[in-house]
């Protein structure tokens, strides 16, 4: 069945590709003041320090690769990299970005992306949170369905911050599935937005098949490594 969110999930970030990276820098309505950007900007440090701890190589899918933050990092590293986003708009900033023989880049709904090949490392960041409850396991097949029987992932995402998103956002309760969000031209859209925390993850993705190591930085971020169980 057809879900009208996830819909309109893709239209939002479509949309945004042209601003989306003011949220990552800290422009314009994401600019909180100097000591949020500072403590923004430390977390950001200890999310690159555990992906580089983590040693990414050989063959890399990334999973909604966006305007490429993390694909500049990742084609550094990787022998082939694949990036994957439903957003055409995404797609050709991260092209932009990377250099368009970097990477073969996939236009395609997550969830009805099939691999044709199997990789040493599936990354995605900023993607999980979007991911529906109700899908959740799905999501979990198709990275297991993508990954070498001695493959690993690694992800990073959100922590549930006000301050992490736009200065006229609103963050819903916690346990709500879903947030509002704003482009800068005062379009409005609700997207899937989950907050996982550690430990509940970690005895989740254990429940699923995978051993998986996953920590939280001072205040925004959430970052996961792992594997297959044995």
């Amino acid at each position: 069945m057809t879900d009208p969110a996830l819909q309109t999930q893709k239209d939002y970030y479509e949309a945004r590709a042209p601003e989306y990276d003011d949220w990552w820098l800290r422009r314009g309505r994401y600019d909180r003041g100097p000591e949020a950007t500072a403590a923004w900007r430390n977390d950001a440090e200890t999310i690159e320090r555990w992906l580089k701890e983590s040693n990414p190589h050989g063959s890399i899918l990334e999973l909604a690769c966006g305007t490429g933050i993390w694909t500049e990092k990742l084609a550094r590293c990787a022998a082939e990299l694949t990036c994957v986003d439903a957003s055409a708009a995404m797609l050709q900033h991260c092209a932009n970005r990377v250099g368009a023989s970097a990477a073969r880049f996939i236009e395609s709904d997550i969830f009805e992306f099939q691999s044709t090949a199997k990789h040493d490392v599936i990354f995605f960041g900023f993607w999980l949170s979007h991911v529906p409850p109700q899908r959740f396991d799905e999501f979990r097949e198709l990275v297991r369905s993508a990954m070498k029987p001695d493959g690993r992932f690694f992800f990073v995402d959100s922590l549930y911050n006000g301050n992490s998103t736009a200065s006229d956002h609103t963050l819903t309760a916690k346990s709500a599935p879903r947030q509002k969000r704003r482009l800068n031209d005062g379009r409005e859209f609700e997207i899937y937005k989950v907050f996982h925390e550690p430990d509940e993850l970690t005895q989740r993705l254990g429940s699923l098949g995978f051993e998986a190591k996953i920590r939280a930085t001072q205040e925004y971020f959430i970052a996961g490594s792992g594997r297959l169980k044995a």
